[in-house]
């Protein structure tokens, strides 16, 4: 969907060269916009009389999605016009924004400005998991747009306290030039707008070159003394241009006069390089960062000094497997045979991205030992992905966020070291992931992917192509025994708390998605769930981490009061693990002050329930997790001995619970209706509790 905003215009009751003054202390941050971290200047061109200043900023923004917009503003300070435009260059496939504002001097009072602004914001859908992009991008974009009058009058007052009040005019030079020559300025002005940036990174030029007189004349290819030899260059770093060898040189030097420690090898330096079609500037950007990030997290030493926990050699289904026939390290992974969510609940997504970053880095030293192998460059590697078993389970809500940010890590800081991914036996829940997942993937990155759907891979154009015969794994029809775990279900018993984790100094996902909740006798606990519109759909997924509890979900036309800790009366008990909260008043009654929506669902100690409601009415929605007691015998009165001696135990009297909730909107459900109906056929499949999962479905069903 496209949400365009169009403010009314503004007017400054001040200059036109006052209020640019206060445009340009902005950057490169602003208090005043948090989120607005930093600017770089990315080009700039000034005309030789100065009337004419055009400059494009790339600007890093601390929010989940965009993280960089890039403006470009084109002051004419004859006519007395700013104006800016703006666009997003990160998720630019999946977000588009356009922003476009003009500053003019009013027209009936040449001592005021007028400011007019427009933006678009074009958002696709992400099949109910567009939150990240979506609503933060859309509330805070359009929070910050708004607020372009504020932050003016901010830095005029600044302005003011420093005594400035006023700024002259521009005025010509002394020896102005002639109307031929304002318009040559012009003329070139919009070229090199148009032009420079494009032709820049073609080229391999910097801004810097381009804005210097004598960038234009630097010999591309640098001197003779600069060239590296020949058969070095064919045997380990593959065919260069003239143009390419220099930049190889000139990065290289850099790096060796100004940073301190483990300078990359060429063929690192030249995959970051490739990444950046050989643009120096920003090629030598993502490589600084990359290589901070792998000071900060020991990845150099991580094969050596770090041994992956038994869970991951045991259930988690890849590793190498022999070369392709490029001599490409081939890497297998069954990722339809995996169970993810057991995988991060057992470990936590910092040992997954850890377990990745050693895959990587065995990738690259098999590269290494492939290029003395075959006596010619082996800079990538080829990956298999077998999607048989592939359902909606793998759509886990957090664990496809944890694949998200693994994919951005080693986007990131292993560029060009994808030559080849073959995805096999692609199931028809396929487009959903791959939905969720491409935009997250640099273009040239997807280019490398072949999808076969079925049994497409065993004909013309399939694996045989890429893979020698005597190496395609056996369950995939081939004769070579394939040593890869075969994966399977995580036993729960391995499941692992956030406080265990927390122990370990591990980031597991749930601590900021999961949170942990406390069930007692007579105090339930319970969570509001606001709903503007009908047809929302409200999904839960929740752990009965101890005891037994039942599961409701209540209506309410009523807002409850805020949520009060409950004291739990004589039982005095307190929750360091996990919080407690009570929403219905005691003086509710039942049909007449709320109403259930769901029918009331048993859930054991050990149980993973998933599940979903489609609202039918606005209001306030209660889910509330409540202790479960044990009924008594049913052939006496008498309570069984078990019951007495458990309710002597203050802990049988507790339950614990981790939730996580989520609130799809209407439109977005209609979109995907079909696979999240089909969802539970596949969890049934993998998951060895899913009769509470199957019994929360069909109640929410049938409520629709």
């Amino acid at each position: 969907m496209v949400q365009k905003y169009q403010s009314p215009v503004r007017v400054y009751k001040h200059p036109f060269e006052l209020i640019m003054a206060a445009y340009e202390r902005r950057f490169p941050t602003c208090p005043l916009i948090p989120m607005f971290v930093d600017s770089d200047t990315v080009n700039e061109f000034r005309s030789e009389d100065g009337a004419i200043h055009i400059i494009e900023r790339r600007c890093k923004l601390d929010i989940d999605a965009p993280r960089l917009l890039k403006k470009k503003n084109s002051l004419n300070s004859r006519e007395r016009t700013l104006h800016i435009e703006a666009h997003n260059e990160t998720f630019a496939n999946r977000v588009i924004i356009k922003e476009h504002c003009c500053y003019t001097v009013h027209p009936e009072n040449e001592d005021w400005t007028c400011f007019e602004q427009s933006a678009s914001l074009d958002i696709k859908s992400f099949f109910g998991f567009e939150s990240t992009v979506e609503k933060i991008a859309m509330k805070q974009y359009t929070s910050n747009i708004k607020k372009g009058k504020e932050i003016i009058e901010y830095y005029l007052h600044q302005l003011e306290e420093e005594g400035i009040t006023f700024v002259p005019r521009w005025t010509p030079p002394p020896l102005a030039p002639s109307a031929e020559t304002a318009a040559s300025c012009r003329k070139r002005a919009a070229s090199l707008a148009s032009v420079a940036p494009e032709a820049a990174q073609k080229e391999g030029l910097s801004s810097e070159a381009l804005s210097s007189p004598s960038g234009a004349s630097e010999p591309a290819a640098g001197t003779p003394d600069d060239k590296l030899d020949a058969d070095y260059i064919k045997r380990y770093l593959g065919d260069l241009t003239p143009l390419q060898e220099s930049c190889l040189i000139r990065l290289r030097q850099w790096l060796q006069e100004t940073h301190k420690g483990k300078i990359p090898k060429d063929e690192h330096i030249l995959r970051f390089l490739r990444a950046r079609d050989f643009n120096i500037d920003k090629a030598r950007e993502i490589m600084c960062q990359s290589l901070t990030w792998r000071k900060q997290h020991q990845v150099d030493y991580i094969l050596d000094t770090w041994n992956p926990p038994q869970v991951l050699q045991d259930y988690y289904a890849g590793g190498w497997h022999h070369h392709d026939k490029d001599g490409r390290p081939l890497y297998v992974l069954r990722l339809g045979q995996m169970d993810t969510k057991g995988l991060v609940r057992a470990l936590g997504e910092e040992a997954l991205l850890r377990y990745v970053l050693s895959i990587n880095e065995e990738g690259l030293r098999r590269c290494e030992e492939n290029t003395k192998v075959f006596g010619r460059p082996i800079s990538s590697w080829t990956c298999l992905v077998d999607l048989e078993g592939l359902n909606m389970r793998h759509l886990w809500r957090p664990g496809v966020k944890a694949l998200l940010r693994i994919i951005e890590v080693v986007e990131a800081n292993y560029p060009e070291t994808l030559g080849r991914l073959l995805i096999l036996r692609a199931p028809r829940v396929f487009p959903v992931l791959w939905t969720l997942v491409s935009p997250f993937i640099d273009d040239n990155t997807r280019r490398k992917f072949l999808i076969y759907a079925g049994n497409d891979y065993q004909g013309p154009g399939g694996l045989l192509d890429y893979i020698d015969k005597e190496v395609i794994p056996d369950f995939l029809g081939g004769e070579c025994m394939c040593e890869v775990p075969e994966g399977g279900l995580v036993p729960k018993s391995l499941y692992r708390t956030a406080e265990e984790l927390e122990n370990e100094d591990l980031k597991l996902w749930t601590e900021t998605i999961y949170q942990s909740a406390s069930v007692f006798k007579g105090a339930p606990h319970e969570i509001l769930v606001q709903i503007v519109d009908a047809s929302s759909v409200i999904t839960w997924d929740f752990d009965v981490c101890k005891g037994d509890i039942v599961f409701n979900i209540y209506h309410s036309k009523r807002s409850p009061q805020p949520p009060k800790k409950d004291s739990l009366g004589a039982h005095s008990i307190t929750s360091p693990g996990g919080n407690n909260v009570q929403l219905i008043d005691r003086a509710w009654q039942l049909g007449r002050d709320y109403s259930m929506v769901e029918s009331p669902l048993i859930c054991r100690e050990g149980e993973s329930v998933q599940g979903s409601h489609v609202t039918r009415w606005p209001g306030f929605y209660i889910l509330q997790w409540k202790f479960h007691s044990m009924p008594a015998c049913a052939a006496t009165n008498l309570p069984r001995v078990d019951d007495v001696l458990a309710s002597l135990q203050v802990s049988s009297h507790k339950c614990k619970v981790m939730y996580y909730t989520e609130v799809i909107g209407s439109e977005d459900f209609r979109g995907s209706m079909t696979s999240l109906e089909s969802s539970h056929s596949g969890f049934s499949q993998l998951s060895a509790a899913t009769t509470s999962s199957s019994q929360s479905h069909s109640s929410s069903m049938a409520s629709r």
